[in-house]
């Protein structure tokens, strides 16, 4: 006897979007693999390589801005923090005026780490996302873009709803 696939009890719609996310993690789950490996042999872990390539692109940032960028939580981020510290990549500096609010600086040896790997990432990243066009790439963009705030959206209403009861 042979048994029925429970696809067949989905909706289409159902069937669709199981179809869409198999293949958005399996394309995430690629690309990010290879991306993972090459920044692996540079010693550095995804986390760290995100915060040295946030600082290096947008500038000393406190730990919460950071984690909030890289979806992380403040206990994450700061033992990524407090492991580049160890290494010598990043400093915490003391805000002038509110001594508990810390902003993390690249050191000039964290500038040129980064610096060195971002180079050698991006031509990484370019290179497997060249089978799709630049019209395709930007549609990416946009349709991910879109996602992300749809589910941000939803998680806000979901917080606010919880917080009325």
């Amino acid at each position: 006897m042979v048994k029925s696939s429970p696809l067949a009890s989905y909706t289409p719609e159902e069937r669709r979007v199981l179809g869409v996310w198999v293949k958005l993690n399996r394309a995430t789950e690629s690309v990010g693999a290879r991306l993972r490996e090459h920044i692996a042999h540079r010693s550095l872990t995804v986390p760290q390589f995100g915060v040295l390539e946030m600082l290096y692109h947008l500038g000393p940032l406190c730990q919460k801005e950071i984690g909030a960028k890289l979806l992380r939580t403040g206990g994450n981020i700061t033992m990524v923090i407090d492991n580049l510290e160890r290494q010598g990549l990043v400093q915490r500096r003391a805000h002038p005026q509110d001594r508990r609010y810390h902003r993390i600086h690249l050191t000039n040896e964290g500038n040129r780490v980064i610096e060195e790997v971002f180079q050698h990432h991006l031509k990484l990243l370019v290179s497997l996302l060249s089978n799709l066009t630049p019209e395709e790439q930007n549609t990416l963009a946009t349709l991910c873009r879109q996602l992300g705030r749809g589910v941000a959206q939803k998680e806000n209403i979901q917080n606010n709803h919880l917080e009325t009861k």
